[in-house]
């Protein structure tokens, strides 16, 4: 079995130009030319195997963002207008998620023939593995179109999407029109380029607590569907959307990881365009800010654990200079008294009057941020109200951010009291350059609750915009119709209309230069902006987006 599949072995982030110090045999997977995946045995897998390894070295993982009105933002006028008429001809949209239903209407031709170019599976290991990648199967157009014809077109094309994400996001963002089902994708002339992702390895999620049963996929998985994306879309010398909708509180929430550095690169590329969402943790309560400005100088965070969360991880991130110490309490008061900063030490507090375990990673400095990190993981945590007192020794101002595991890897009887919505962008959203989008209910023109908040960590703005992502009409495998809510369908319905700037701009020829990040740039200018609020800001970013109005200012130039 290959090493990036076999769950006896870890996928540790490493720096490309260190790659050839380690490559003996198939120890080495290519990420991109900044990072590489080192596979190491697992062993005897210990917790502190983290600790023992740098915490940016483990992949992130990711959960999904997602459970119409085009005209809103927009689309539709624009479509009707004979002078532009933009659909996503000659673009190529690229969506790295749960699979796709190929044989949904919403993706076929009238003449029944695909629009999906091209298909990697990580899952399927029985087929044709892609070109420059070393697992999964992909299949062409022609495959698909052999498929559809056949009898039984799993037997020719065994891929599936049983969790329904991915086929949702690909409708919403280029769906064949279906006017029984008042159903239309933003770009119905796009053609798709599928990336499935494989899960992540068990290993991976039990260094990160995260229960075996939760659905979550690798960063490192997602940087490969990115490259094999870009990679096909260089072959068709085509334009490129890649739609991200999923995201990760993992992490310094500040723009940086191997996922965020890549897309931050591509999307200042000409001719590709990224748009991730900004997440669903708005109002989970599972962020929490503290600054201290004055004596004492500790604060004290109340965290309220339910009985079905048996395992979870917890992440505190401060500000230099200050380096905290973390002392936590159980509901029975029983403590680990102050754990104090460290290099590479990982401790182990075994509760003696409840059934608790409890690790400690207290990091004087993250090596991808310079910023003290506070890992916390859980084991059979008692029900209740936990106690953790941060303190700087040194009796100095200090402020921090704490974040809870994001989506399903922790249920929502685990929260902080007092919770703060601000700063719960999940990464990549958190990047720089990518365009970070915000999800509204289009019919009554309010945030979702649970979208996620900016800015970042470091005070960057985000999210860019704002797009619908209430009650969507999507479509759903096995040749039906549902809704998908959620800042992953606003990210679809965003990732949609750079794919018909890209159409006007470079398929058209008037602009061959327009990178995504141009794109985004123009998305805001063109924004919406309510005067009941002031912007840019932390809910809306630049507003709401509205492409006719990108157009009509295109216009008056």
């Amino acid at each position: 079995m290959s090493k990036i599949l076999d769950n006896d072995y870890y996928d540790l982030i490493i720096s490309t130009a260190l790659a050839p110090t380690y490559d003996t045999g198939d120890n080495i997977t290519y990420l991109n030319r900044v990072n590489s995946l080192l596979h190491i045995p697992t062993g005897n897998a210990n917790p502190c195997d983290l600790g023992r390894h740098p915490y940016s070295s483990f992949p992130t993982l990711y959960a999904l963002t997602s459970t119409i009105s085009l005209e809103k933002s927009g689309v539709n006028t624009v479509q009707q207008n004979p002078s532009l008429a933009l659909f996503g001809s000659g673009v190529l949209v690229a969506i790295i998620d749960t699979g796709i239903d190929y044989r949904h209407p919403a993706f076929l031709n009238s003449d029944g023939t695909s629009r999906i170019l091209s298909i990697w599976d990580q899952t399927v290991q029985t087929g044709t593995i892609p070109v420059d990648f070393n697992f999964g199967s992909e299949y062409s157009k022609e495959q698909i179109n052999e498929a559809l014809n056949s009898d039984d077109p799993l037997s020719i094309v065994p891929t599936t999407d049983p969790n329904g994400h991915g086929t949702a996001i690909a409708s919403i963002l280029a769906g064949s029109p279906n006017q029984e089902q008042s159903f239309s994708g933003v770009v119905p002339q796009a053609e798709f380029i599928i990336v499935k992702l494989k899960e992540a390895k068990q290993s991976l999620k039990a260094i990160y607590f995260v229960p075996e049963s939760a659905l979550c996929y690798q960063e490192s998985d997602i940087i490969l569907g990115a490259r094999y994306a870009v990679n096909t879309a260089a072959r068709f010398n085509r334009p490129l959307v890649i739609c991200i909708a999923m995201g990760s509180s993992q992490g310094g929430h500040d723009g940086r990881g191997a996922t965020s550095a890549y897309l931050d690169h591509l999307t200042l590329l000409p001719g590709i365009g990224t748009s991730v969402s900004a997440g669903n943790e708005g109002n989970a309560q599972r962020h929490y800010f503290n600054s201290t400005a004055a004596p004492p100088y500790y604060n004290d965070m109340e965290l309220r654990v339910g009985s079905s969360d048996t395992m979870f991880s917890m992440e505190i991130w401060s500000y230099s200079p200050a380096r905290l110490t973390i002392d936590i309490s159980s509901p029975n008061r029983e403590s680990t008294q102050p754990v104090f900063p460290t290099l590479n030490q990982c401790r182990r507090f075994s509760f003696i009057f409840n059934q608790t375990t409890i690790y400690v990673n207290n990091i004087i400095f993250e090596e991808e941020t310079g910023d003290q990190l506070i890992l916390l993981r859980f084991s059979n945590p008692l029900p209740g109200i936990w106690y953790l007192r941060t303190q700087n020794p040194e009796n100095e101002p200090f402020s921090f951010h704490s974040w809870l595991p994001a989506g399903s890897m922790l249920s929502n009887e685990t929260f902080f009291l007092n919770s703060n919505p601000d700063t719960t962008i999940t990464s990549p959203g958190n990047a720089r350059h990518p365009l970070t989008v915000a999800a509204y209910n289009q019919n009554n023109d309010s945030i979702l609750p649970e979208s996620g908040r900016g800015y970042t960590r470091s005070g960057q703005i985000k999210p860019d915009i704002s797009a619908p992502g209430f009650q969507i009409t999507c479509a759903v495998p096995g040749n039906q119709y549902g809704t998908a809510t959620g800042t992953g369908a606003a990210a679809a319905h965003a990732a949609g209309i750079i794919a018909m700037v890209f159409e006007w701009a470079i398929v058209r020829g008037n602009y061959l230069r327009m990178t995504g990040n141009d794109i985004n740039r123009l998305m805001i200018s063109g924004a919406f902006r309510s005067s009941a609020y002031s912007f840019p800001n932390n809910i809306w970013g630049y507003g709401q987006v509205d492409i006719n109005q990108l157009f009509e200012r295109f216009t008056n130039l």
